[in-house]
Order: structure tokens, then C-alpha cells, then sequence
């Protein structure tokens, strides 16, 4: 169904709503699917009518749709189940059992059998889990809350939960508005007509031969209403006033240049005999125009009319002739943005570039491979580079899967700022678009996702329409589209007979557009509405072509090639549809396509023939061009900042350099000298870096580096830097908005957000060694060293409206009825037994070990379903398959890992490789290995689908440092990068070619070894416990410190032990990136948040120390120039 059938239908879903017509509105709303009425839903819920529940769900999902809709579905049954148990009606709770309630087994089947359990009890409340079950009203009430978090969590709802905005009594205006407009088309209008039927189109009869009055508002009485109607509430009567001759004749003025061989009337028009001025062309419906004129289509409302009013600016081509322009430029060449002033080494081919907004010397790269990178020219140096990664390859449509399995390749079309510099969109050549949030040099994180097109996404821009941040795609599959922020389409534009090339959003006064360009040549213009193309011009050489305006929006360009390889620079003379002027200077027929940027209101620039170009916007001659000092594609990709004083283009080597004229010159001096500046007295406060000083040279004009991040770069990077040049450039401002690379010191307890969990330091001898966030993110759960886990839950209320765990309220120690506590298996020696704990996918099993058997508890019950695998040898890590809930990877220490079959009490594997107990396991389903670690500093990387070994490892410790402790392991969220937590370092491994890329070790400030990392629940933040009791958060990227949290701000510091408590284990929290719990040495736990005003942990710092990859260089210490130094120094 189009989008103007849609929109037909909640007009006509408004028009039976003000008629009461209450039945037929949601029987269409079910029949349509494109409105699901919540307010309905919840009355016939809470009357108990599931019966009609569920018709009138089952209009928009299926039970097997995905587990939204299968969860919806059973909690809507199992009320009626229980309900039928409360009132003893076994018959009827059989029958809801047997034909409504079976079709889940097959989903869950330990779950059907506990529920058919339940109608043997005299009554359900006697289970644990139902024991607070209440009244039938209550209950329903509670339903009905969870089931509004499921829908409205359900993508199948989605545009589906909010009616539109329409104005009282929209359809009857449209079919007044109609009227009006066919008795303005009457040869003879009546004053006073008297219109009987709408089944047939309105005309008023001659009067006796009279002359005909001139035309006028039709009559309130024109359509009679019953006496029980509702008002229209629109003002002035039902009617409004009828389009004067100047606005009808707006529409056929923007005309004027359609091609006069044609005599194709619109039907609408044919016959009318409306005044108009002697010269007024017909309007076409479908102009056949040639290569420098456009065409207008015919969709004649009144925001098309608006914008064509708008849109001219000048006055009509026929009126104007044009001066031949000066062959002299007004302004000086030395305005150009020419001189070579830096050589970035990208390591692939360049695609596309983008400056930033605000900070004019930081670009972002997009790359032939995927990849997108963040140069600072400023610095010549890259900040950080994101391969291509899917987020979530089953979330994909199968269309994308199939294309992606077909040819893994994947390049970007187009990177791009937001007009305010936060955000980076990404259109790949493969349906994809990524959005990144941008808060500082490294910090670029991943927001988005979406499958935009079936085919290639061709370009992307950002826009705002009615002041909302939307971006907007189009792609092969010949569809222009704007999405919201959150990846809720907007608008479907379709038209297009071609795959579309281009987009160029843009604003006229208040009219908002987008213009599109297809590979047949055609450029069409849409309104933000669903009314199709308003516009359908020819570009010259009716091929690639792309568009851009002027820097003040006046002036509009285009850019093309045709496929015979004729290159086409243009502006164009929008009022009018034709081009204004056709530039000169391209010299020969090129293999692929030109591009172009504008600056500055005065300047175009392409790249051809391994040339930049320039040109005068008001003079069609090339004003000069420049190699660039050679190395140029032949068709290089260029793009100027928005000051034009720096311009960037692409090499044949798969670089790009940076030209720069005398004010850019001193733009890049001014930064790399704040740099040096901030750095020198960074390495000051360090005598062994201060050496380094005299070596930088302020005044690099030109300078050629290879940037250490890329493929090239053989060594990893120790504390975020990799070498000592690098660690003279910490330091940078992006700019005013910018924070600062500084240190967060967090020493006083106002600075951050902590709750302690009540009950959890009753037994200091107890002391926590393991602690898990519930994976619902509303609860905690901990192991204590005697065997003893604890669960604590949070429950929604005013304080903490999202049940969540939080540090703003205080959670419940949560125990059963029964008084059970989950008590492990104890053997003799459980002093030294290594605690080891694992929680399933749905929080409802945890299994653990502390020295004995495995036990496997119930979480609502806190009963042992079952005990297994009796040392010795005795388990030391657990972990569950993540493809198999039924295995259990369990380390041993004995050094060996064993897979078990819960559902079989079997062991299915073993494996043999380490010569110490096993500490760490970690799984990565996207490379399909496991990988182990051991307490003698062994890492192991394991195949899942043979289990043969593929690679050992040694952890690189200091010198003089024995190969013991325990090494833990966690992959990062893109299943590719590994961290490893040893006493003695932190580390992070490309598991895929099973290298270290990074390492961090302990340093000035930190006097302990590190007691337990982890990776935020994003992926962007690393945490970590220090047996000194400090807690740092460290950039994932970089493994840079960004914040300090000492123990002071914490702990209260109230008892002679305090100062030897200490953090042994951390945890995230699995939804809020910026949460983060520790287990204390005295079997104490507390939540830790970053202040509200501030939302976020600190920013990156610059403190760096150690030895690289262990070959015994040696990087200085730099440390920020701020109030923090003499801290860190102590």
C-alpha cells in the first residue's frame, strides 16, 4: 500500500471516530494493521475479554514473529490460565493449557512443564514464584504494564503506537477544499450552488444564457450534514476561501521554459477557460525537456506552490542575458589553498572525506576497505581509525546476509559531519549506514545501524526538517529515504526509474527540499511530504552527477560525467530550471567520475586529469590548476574545510595530502604549536623526556609521516602512545566546545554516585571474589570466598522508575520465602579453592563451585537442581556455551577444559594445553574460537568447530616478574578484540590474528597491582580495580586513563582496617555503560556512577610509562599540566 493509501486510512480512522463508529475503528485498525490503539487494548484487557485480546493483536503480530511478540502472547495466556485456576475451573484451565499454552513448549520446555505443574496444586500461589500473585484486577494491571514495555519494545509496533496530528475533521475539509476547486473549474459558477452527491464531480448549470458571476466561495450549506454531526471546528464554516487567479497562475509562471513543442494539456485544465495573463503556457504533465532546461511535474498543492515561489530568486531567463565575465579574478591567488603541507599515509584507497564543522584541520576518512579513520592535519597524525564491523548480522534481512556471503567486500560511499560536528554517518556499498557519536579525539562511538537499501547506500547528508537532526540516504534500489536518530524511517521517496546517486538537502527561507540524482540522468525535488517528485530536471551528460550549493545557500552546482567519460561543471539557474552558466577546462574524456567542492561563495574545484582545477564561480574559464607535487589519481577526490583555507585530496597510493594557502599555513602552525607547547611542559615535569624538547620543529610546513595505527605499523602501542615523538603530541584542542585530554581526578565522594548493597559486608572474613550484574540489569549477584552467593534486586518505583540498578536508590537483599541461601559445596581445604561462578542467558539458573561439585540453583528459589563433576580435579571457571545453554565450559585445575552436557550428565570434550590451573575463558561466536588463560601468564586460542589449539601465547611481563597469577580474558562486543587482566598489565589482543596491539602497565598513582578488569557493556570504556584500592577508566580504544577514582571516594573512612580495604573483582552494568560495581576485600559491594551533570567518566589523559610490546624501549611519562600532576607524582 502506498504512503498516500495510508495516510487515506487514519483519515478515514478519524472520520469513524468522530462519528462514533466505534466497532468499524478497530476493526480497521486491526484489518489495516497501521494503528494499534493502546487505550482499546487496555480496556479490553483489564475486562478480561482475551478472546478479543487477541484478534485484535493478532492484526499486527504473530506469535512466532520474534520473542517481543511470543513473550506478548504468553503472558496474555498464562493470565488466563491462572485466572481459570483461581476460580477452580480446571476444565477450562486444561483447555487454555492444552490449546493455548503448548505451542511454547517447544520454546521453553522446562518452563510448560512447571506451568502444567501448577494445576496440580489446591492453589498456584503456593509456587515461589506465583506467591504474590493477588487479586484478578491486580494482576491484570501488572500484565498490562509488562505487556506495554513488550510492545513498545517490539519493532513489529513501531510508527504503529502514535496516531497522527490532523486537524479536527480532516477528510470533510479535503472533500470541501475538492468542491471548492470544482466549482472555481465551472464554466458558469453559480453563487449559491446546490451540490446533492459527491459520487460525481460538481458543475453548475447555465442560467438562462446569463454570464456567469465571477466565482467565489461555495456556501457552509454546500454539504449537508446530519443534525447529529459534530462541528468542523475549522474557522469561517467548513469552506475555505477558493485559490485566487494569482496563486493558480504561480504554478504555470514556473513553466515558462517547458518545452513550447508540446501540446499536452493536463486533463484537469483542458476544457477550463480560467483568465490568465496572454503569455501563460499550458502546465505540462509530462515535459519532455532538453539537457539544459528542466521540467516541472504537475502536483499542484499549495506547499508546491509555495516553494516554487520561493525558489525564484531571480527573474526569468528570457529577460536576462549575461555579460561575457571577466577573465580576471578579483581576489588573489594566493587566496588558493595550493602548498602541499602534509602526506597522510591512510594504508587503502580513499573513497570519501569529510572536515569537520567546527574544528577545520579534523577530517574524517572514509576507505575502500570499510574503514573510516580521524586525521588531526593539524598534527599530521591519525587519532583513530573503526574498521568495518556488522553489529548485528542477524538483525539483517537475508538479501544482505546472502550479498555479504556472496563478497565479504565492503567500501564506504560516503562519511560525512552532522552540521554540528557530533555525529558521523557512514553509507556503505552494501545496504548498511553507521552512525558514530563524536565527543573528542578518541572517543567515536558506534549509535547506529540501519539497512537502509537493498543494494548500495550511494550517499548520505544530514538535514532538518521542522528542526528535527534526520539524515537522508538513497541507494541501487532507486529509493531516497530520511531517517530519525534513532533509525525510525521518516519518508520513502520514490520516483526514481534509476539507481540514485546523489543527495543534496537544502533550505530556501522556510521551505525545506531535498534534491536527488539518478544514473539515468534525471534530478528530481521533494517536499518532506509523500507527494511525490515536485521537480524533474536532464543533467548535462545524463549520468553521475552530484549537487551542491553555495556556501550561503544562493548558488547552486553540479558535477558529472556522462558514459561516453564528458565531464559537465555547471550552475544553475534555479528559478528557472535552466543552466546559467557551463565551465570550461576539463581536457579529456575520463574513465570514471569528476567530483567537485565549492567554498568561500567564490571558488569551485575538481579533480581531473591528476589535477585540482580551479575556477571563479562568475567566470567560466579555469582560473588555474596544480598537481599537488605529483602522486595523484587520475581523477582524485577532494574536499575543502569550511574556511576553504585547507583543502584535501586523494593519492594513487592510497593516501591523501593536505594543501593548504598562507591563512591555513598559519591555522596548522597555531595547532601544532599549542601541542608542542602543552607537551613541553608535560615532558618537563619528566627530566628524562625533557631531552626530546629540542628535537621537535615548531615550523613544519611540510611534513610526511606514517600514521603507527595502520596495517603497517608492526608494533603495539604501550599505555596509548607507541612512541616518544608521539608523546610530545598529546595535548590538543578541537576547539571551544572541545574538553581537554586532562586526567579526572575523583577524590572526595560528592564527585560520584555510590550506593553500598545492604547486608553485603556482614562477614569481613566473606570477602566478595566474584560479582555479576543479573543480565537484566536489575540485580546483582555475588560470590563470597566461603561459597556463599548473595542476590540483591532493584524494583521500579518513583525513586528508580526503570528498575534498573542504580547508585540513586539502594536495592533489597532478596531472599525466598522458603529462607534458602545458595550455598556451594565446601571440601576441606576451601581456603584455597578458586571461587568460580557462570548466570544463563535468562537469569534463571546460576550454576558455581568453590573447591567442591558444581551446583546449579534456581534463582527464584535459590533450590540446587543439581550437583555435578566431584573433584578432583576441581573447576576454577565457568562458563556457558553461547550457542547451547545445555554445555558448560568448565576450567580446571588441573589445566585441562572440560565440556559438559548438562541435559546428558556427560562430559562431551577435553581439552589439553596449559601447564597451570585455568583462569580465564572467553568465547567469539563472529571468529568461532575460545580462547583460555591460565595462572602462568598463557593465553590459548582454540578452534570451536574441530577444538584443535590454533596458537599459544605468553603474556610479555616485566623483567624479573615470575609467570604466575591469575589472567583473565573478555572480548569486546565486536567479538574481535580481547582484554586481558593480569596483576602486572592490561592488554588487548586482535583475536583474529591472535597479536598483541596494546598494553598498559601500573604506574605513578597507582601502587597496587590490578586486582579485575572489565569492558564497559558498549565496548568504548575499560574498568579496572587496583589492590591499592584505586579504580581507573580507561579508553578501550587506547587503553589512555581517563579517570582516577581513589578509594577516598568510595569508602568511608571511619575504621583503623579501612585503609586496607581494597576492590577485588568489578563489574559492568549490561545496559548503562557509565555504571560499574566492586566487590570489596571485606565482603562489601558498591555501585559507582559518574555525577548526573556530568554523565560520563572523565575524558582521555595522557599518562603514559613502560616498556613496548617488552623489547625494552622505553616511552616517557606524560602527564597533564594541571592540578593532578603532583597527585599522580605521589
Amino acid at each position: 500500500m502506498t504512503s498516500l493509501s495510508r495516510e487515506l486510512v487514519f483519515l478515514i480512522l478519524q472520520f469513524l471516530e468522530e462519528e462514533k463508529f466505534k466497532e468499524a475503528v478497530h476493526k480497521l485498525e486491526q484489518e489495516s494493521g497501521f494503528f494499534f490503539n493502546m487505550k482499546y487494548f487496555d480496556e479490553k484487557a483489564l475486562a478480561g475479554e482475551w478472546d478479543e485480546v487477541e484478534k485484535y493483536l493478532s492484526g499486527f503480530i504473530k506469535v512466532d514473529d520474534n520473542r517481543y511478540s511470543m513473550k506478548t502472547f504468553f503472558e496474555i495466556r498464562k493470565q488466563k490460565y491462572l485466572e481459570a485456576l483461581d476460580r477452580n475451573d480446571k476444565v477450562k484451565a486444561v483447555e487454555i493449557l492444552v490449546n493455548d499454552l503448548k505451542v511454547f513448549a517447544t520454546f521453553n520446555e522446562e518452563l510448560f512443564k512447571e506451568i502444567t505443574q501448577l494445576i496440580t496444586l489446591d492453589n498456584f500461589r503456593e509456587n515461589e514464584q506465583l506467591s504474590k500473585y493477588g487479586d484478578t484486577k491486580s494482576a491484570r494491571s501488572i500484565m498490562l504494564l509488562e505487556l506495554k514495555k513488550l510492545i513498545e519494545a517490539n519493532p513489529l509496533f513501531r510508527d504503529k503506537l502514535i496516531f497522527p496530528s490532523l486537524k479536527a475533521s480532516r477528510l470533510r475539509t479535503l472533500i470541501n477544499q475538492s468542491l471548492n476547486w470544482q466549482h472555481q473549474l465551472c464554466k458558469n459558477p453559480r453563487p449559491n450552488p446546490d451540490i446533492k452527491t459527491l459520487f460525481i464531480d460538481h458543475t453548475c448549470s447555465p442560467s438562462n444564457g446569463a454570464r456567469a458571476p465571477t466565482p467565489g466561495p461555495l456556501p457552509v450549506t454546500a454539504v449537508a450534514r446530519p443534525s447529529s454531526y459534530a462541528p468542523l471546528g475549522a474557522p469561517g464554516g467548513p469552506f475555505p476561501p477558493a485559490p485566487t487567479a494569482a496563486n493558480v497562475n504561480a504554478l504555470a509562471g514556473w513553466m515558462m521554459n517547458a518545452n513550447p513543442s508540446s501540446s499536452i494539456q493536463s486533463p484537469a485544465l483542458a476544457a477550463s477557460s480560467m483568465p490568465g495573463p496572454p503569455n501563460q503556457v499550458s502546465v505540462l504533465k509530462h515535459p519532455r525537456t532538453p539537457s539544459n532546461t528542466l521540467g516541472m511535474m504537475d502536483y499542484q498543492n499549495a506547499d508546491h506552490d509555495h516553494l516554487m515561489k520561493r525558489l525564484r530568486s531571480a527573474p526569468s531567463v528570457d529577460e536576462v542575458t549575461y555579460p561575457a565575465p571577466p577573465q580576471q579574478a578579483s581576489w588573489s591567488l594566493d587566496d588558493l589553498p595550493r602548498a602541499v603541507v602534509c602526506t597522510l599515509h591512510q594504508g587503502s584507497t580513499v573513497t570519501s572525506m569529510d572536515f569537520h564543522p567546527a574544528h577545520h584541520s579534523l577530517l574524517a576518512v572514509g576507505c575502500g576497505n570499510g574503514e573510516i579513520s580521524l586525521w588531526e592535519a593539524g598534527l599530521r597524525e591519525r587519532l583513530m581509525s573503526k574498521p568495518f564491523k556488522i553489529k548485528d548480522i542477524a538483525a539483517c534481512s537475508v538479501y544482505f546476509q546472502a550479498a555479504i556471503v556472496k563478497d565479504s567486500s565492503m567500501s564506504v560511499n560516503r562519511v560525512s559531519w552532522s552540521p554540528e560536528g557530533n555525529l558521523i554517518g557512514v553509507a556503505f556499498s552494501k545496504h548498511l549506514i553507521h552512525l558514530y557519536a563524536y565527543q573528542g579525539p578518541n572517543d567515536l562511538r558506534q549509535n547506529l545501524e540501519i539497512e537502509a537499501h537493498v543494494g548500495g547506500v550511494n550517499d548520505l547528508a544530514f538535514s532538518y526538517p521542522n528542526k528535527q537532526l534526520c539524515i537522508v540516504t538513497c541507494g541501487d534500489d532507486k529509493l531516497i529515504k530520511v531517517w530519525d536518530l534513532t533509525g525510525r524511517k521518516l519518508f520513502n521517496f520514490e520516483g526514481h526509474e534509476a539507481p540514485v546517486y546523489s543527495v543534496c538537502p537544502h533550505q530556501k527561507e522556510n521551505i525545506q527540499f531535498i534534491f536527488s540524482t539518478a544514473l539515468d540522468g534525471k534530478i528530481k525535488a521533494w517536499l518532506y511530504d509523500n507527494m511525490g517528485s515536485r521537480v524533474d530536471y536532464d543533467a548535462p551528460g545524463q549520468w553521475r552527477t552530484t549537487m551542491l550549493y553555495s556556501a550561503d545557500g544562493s548558488r547552486l552546482f553540479s558535477c558529472g560525467t556522462s558514459k561516453d567519460g564528458d565531464s559537465f561543471l555547471v550552475e544553475w539557474n534555479e528559478s528557472e530550471g535552466a543552466l546559467k552558466r557551463t565551465y570550461s577546462g576539463f581536457r579529456k574524456k575520463s574513465a570514471g567520475v569528476v567530483q567537485f567542492d565549492t567554498t568561500k561563495n567564490r571558488l569551485l574545484a575538481a579533480g581531473e586529469d591528476n589535477q585540482i582545477k580551479f575556477w571563479d564561480m562568475d567566470n567560466i574559464n579555469v582560473l588555474t590548476s596544480t598537481d599537488a607535487e605529483g602522486g595523484l589519481p587520475s581523477l582524485p577526490r577532494l574536499r575543502f574545510n569550511k574556511d576553504g583555507n585547507l583543502l584535501a585530496v586523494t593519492t594513487a597510493d592510497g593516501g591523501l595530502k593536505v594543501l593548504a594557502n598562507t591563512d591555513g599555513m598559519k591555522y596548522l602552525k597555531a595547532i601544532e604549536a599549542r601541542s608542542y607547547e602543552a607537551s613541553k611542559a608535560a615532558v618537563e615535569t619528566k627530566a628524562s623526556g625533557s631531552s626530546m624538547v629540542a628535537n621537535v620543529n615548531q615550523h613544519m610546513n611540510k611534513v610526511e609521516r606514517v600514521d603507527r595505527s595502520s596495517p603497517a605499523a608492526p608494533l603495539p602501542i604501550l599505555n596509548g602512545v607507541d612512541s616518544m615523538a608521539r608523546s610530545l603530541e598529546k595535548q590538543r584542542s578541537l576547539d571551544d566546545k572541545s574538553k581537554t585530554c586532562e586526567l579526572t581526578e575523583i577524590v572526595d565522594p560528592a564527585h560520584c554516585r555510590t550506593v553500598a548493597l545492604p547486608d553485603s559486608a556482614a562477614d569481613p572474613t566473606n570477602k566478595v571474589v566474584r560479582l555479576l550484574y543479573t543480565n537484566s540489569g536489575a540485580g546483582l549477584l555475588a560470590l563470597g570466598a566461603k561459597g556463599i552467593q548473595k542476590l540483591w534486586k532493584w524494583s521500579r518505583n518513583d525513586q528508580n522508575p526503570s528498575g534498573k540498578a542504580t547508585a540513586n536508590v539502594a536495592p533489597q537483599h532478596w531472599q525466598p520465602n522458603s529462607g534458602l541461601v545458595m550455598a556451594n559445596d565446601l571440601q576441606e581445604n576451601f581456603e584455597e579453592a578458586v571461587p568460580c561462578i557462570a548466570l544463563s542467558k535468562n537469569d534463571s539458573y546460576v550454576m558455581s563451585a568453590c573447591g567442591g561439585k558444581i551446583s546449579l540453583f534456581n534463582m527464584m528459589t535459590f533450590k540446587v537442581m543439581a550437583t555435578f563433576m566431584k573433584p578432583p580435579p576441581s573447576s576454577t571457571f565457568l562458563v556457558f556455551h553461547p550457542q547451547d545453554n545445555n554445555i558448560i565450559a568448565i576450567g580446571m585445575d588441573d589445566a585441562t577444559i572440560h565440556f559438559y552436557n548438562v541435559r546428558v550428565d556427560e562430559v562431551k570434550y577435553k581439552l589439553k594445553g596449559h601447564q597451570k590451573r585455568i583462569t580465564g575463558l572467553a568465547f567469539s561466536t563472529h571468529l568461532n574460537i575460545l580462547v583460555s588463560s591460565s595462572a602462568d601468564a598463557q593465553l590459548c586460542f582454540w578452534s570451536i568447530d574441530s577444538w584443535d589449539k590454533k596458537k599459544s601465547l605468553s603474556l610479555q611481563l616485566p623483567a624479573g616478574k615470575a609467570p604466575a597469577g591469575d589472567t583473565r580474558v573478555y572480548f569486546h562486543i565486536d567479538q574481535v578484540h580481547l582484554l586481558v587482566c593480569h596483576e602486572t598489565q592490561l592488554a588487548v589482543y586482535d583475536a583474529s590474528k591472535m597479536e598483541l596491539i596494546r598494553q598498559w602497565v601500573p604506574q605513578d598513582g597507582f601502587s597496587g597491582s590490578i586486582a579485575s578488569a572489565t569492558y564497559s557493556c558498549n565496548g568504548q570504556l575499560v574498568y579496572a580495580a587496583f589492590t591499592d584500592g584505586n579504580i581507573g577508566v580507561f579508553d578501550a580504544d587506547s587503553l589512555r586513563l581517563r579517570c582516577r577514582i581513589a578509594s577516598s571516594a568510595y569508602l568511608h573512612q571511619t575504621s583503623s582496617n579501612s585503609q586496607n580495604i581494597f576492590p577485588v573483582v568489578v563489574a559492568a552494568h549490561p545496559q548503562e555503560p557509565n555504571q560499574f560495581a566492586v566487590g570489596l576485600s571485606d565482603g562489601g559491594i558498591k555501585v559507582i556512577e559518574p555525577i548526573e551533570s556530568n554523565g560520563r567518566w572523565g575524558v582521555s589523559a595522557s599518562v603514559d610509562n613502560g616498556m613496548q610490546n617488552g623489547n625494552g624501549r622505553t616511552a616517557s611519562p606524560s602527564i597533564t599540566n594541571n592540578s593532578t600532576s603532583e597527585q599522580l607524582q605521589r
